[in-house]
């Protein structure tokens, strides 16, 4: 099963150090029963990239609590095994956690399919969108359409291989 790890580039840079993403159980985002039926859609693609904009969403979040963090959302592409990676039933349909799963074992980065990050332009509004996650969560929508505007920025691709460009330690 394909999970979308929410991170920090701290995060990243940790998971880097150490080798793994977490040591689990940790939250993580995939293609669950409950995103299907919100989503509205069997397109596989379209449903993987529903995952990880909630993710994307949880690395806002991450973001708003640690306000020395690089203002840009990190998600990281990870394949587990299906039994690794389960959904909370009594949350299912709770729109919050949409998506949401718990992985239950230690992922090794060498499992990492891609990295997905912000790129520098989208720096302003992932600052802005942080600041405004906690007005927006009760239903400011102002705030909301602040966080929105860094919804609006798509995070690039890169391979596992660049990671180390990523965190500051490539040439």
């Amino acid at each position: 099963m394909r999970v979308y790890v929410p991170l920090t580039l701290s995060g990243l840079a940790e998971a880097y150090k150490t080798g793994e993403l977490e040591a689990g159980p940790f939250v993580a985002y995939a293609v669950t029963p409950a995103l299907r039926e919100w989503y509205l859609s069997d397109d596989i693609e379209e449903l993987e990239y529903a995952a990880l904009s909630r993710a994307a969403l949880a690395s806002l979040r991450l973001l708003a609590v640690d306000p020395g963090a690089v203002r840009r959302r990190v998600v990281v592409a990870v394949d587990v095994p299906d039994r690794a990676a389960v959904a909370d039933p009594d949350r299912g349909l709770d729109p919050v956690a949409l998506g949401e799963v718990r992985v239950s074992q230690a992922v090794p980065l060498t499992k990492a399919a891609a990295v997905h990050v912000d790129s520098d332009d989208a720096e302003a509004d992932v600052t802005a969108a942080a600041a405004a996650l906690g007005a927006a969560d009760i239903g400011d929508d102002d705030a909301q359409f602040v966080v929105d505007g860094a919804e609006d920025h798509e995070l690039l691709w890169f391979a596992r291989q660049e990671i180390p460009n990523l965190i500051g330690l490539g040439e």
